[in-house]
């Protein structure tokens, strides 16, 4: 029962060391900060079906930022095979809401979103997860020349993406301000005595 709750008070540790970075790291991946939060939540519930496995585990951080990753890739793929049924038309795309959010971590988000999943993650790790270029190696199994040739590709992408969308906010804000056409006004209701 003693190694149960030193194991579970491992977890509740790496919860509070480690969440908020786990699920910056995420939403940068996957542009959406809800399921960044679930599929955190969901490797920290996978710690804790085992916690004493994960007693055991070397750097917590890393187990929990590989299957939340994994987890990540499972949506990911499920959500593809969606979209393909959404487009042959046997299943119908539900209306979504998008609730307001910074308009920088916006358009770094949608940036992110139209690089290659191998270079946004290699992109995630390292700049958003603080990962050295050989933990990011390690961490996906690539070499580190591989890791620091889609770090080169990745940021030179993004500094393009990042001045168009700049680009094209400043064009929009230069357009001068043109009134709305006037609408047919009402009679006018005159006091009653």
């Amino acid at each position: 029962m003693g190694d149960e709750l030193e194991a579970r008070e491992a977890v509740r540790d790496a919860y509070q060391a480690h969440y908020r970075r786990l699920v910056a790291a995420l939403y940068a991946l996957t542009g959406d900060h809800a399921e960044a939060q679930d599929l955190v939540q969901e490797a920290y519930a996978r710690a804790l079906a085992r916690p004493r496995q994960f007693l055991d585990v070397a750097d917590p951080e890393a187990w929990l930022r590989t299957v939340a990753m994994n987890l990540a890739r499972t949506r990911w793929r499920r959500r593809r095979l969606f979209d393909t049924l959404v487009r042959s038309g046997r299943v119908a795309r539900p209306v979504e809401s998008v609730p307001g959010v910074d308009p920088n971590r916006v358009a770094l988000v949608a940036a992110l979103q139209q690089l290659s999943q191998a270079t946004r993650e290699t992109i995630v790790l390292h700049h958003l997860a603080d990962m050295s270029v050989h933990e990011v190696a390690e961490a996906l199994g690539v070499p580190v020349g591989t890791v620091k040739a889609r770090l080169s590709r990745g940021r030179a992408m993004l500094a393009t993406l990042l001045s168009d969308a700049d680009a094209s906010d400043d064009a929009q804000r230069r357009r001068p301000y043109l009134p709305p056409a006037p609408a047919e006004r009402p009679q006018e209701v005159r006091d009653a005595p």
